[in-house]
């Protein structure tokens, strides 16, 4: 999608076609499932039918269809690091 003027977009498809904002229908899978959701926002191009989806309203759908959403995340227990011996030291040895 391209801009040459304030609310003009022309089709990087075709190079006609100018983008016209409307509602439809959107289809997705979400694993065997198929998913529609009824208008949501797209633009599509008056000569060849290109369509283009709002990437915000991707990223939001993407959200809500996350199998993880809502669920807490588990935080990986922090285990202490080894000590690891050191070479090249030695220890120094008292005199009683």
């Amino acid at each position: 999608m391209t801009k040459d003027s304030a609310s003009v977009y022309y089709c990087v498809e075709c190079h006609m076609g100018v983008l016209q904002q409307r509602f439809v229908t959107y289809f997705t899978k979400l694993g065997n499932e198929l998913i529609t959701v009824q208008n949501f926002p797209a633009y599509i191009c008056d000569v060849c039918g290109r369509r283009e989806y709002d990437e915000s309203s991707i990223h939001w759908l993407d959200t809500m269809l996350d199998p993880n959403a809502g669920k807490p995340t588990q935080l990986k227990s922090r285990t202490t690091p080894h000590t690891k011996p050191r070479f090249g030291f030695r220890p120094s040895v008292q005199d009683s």
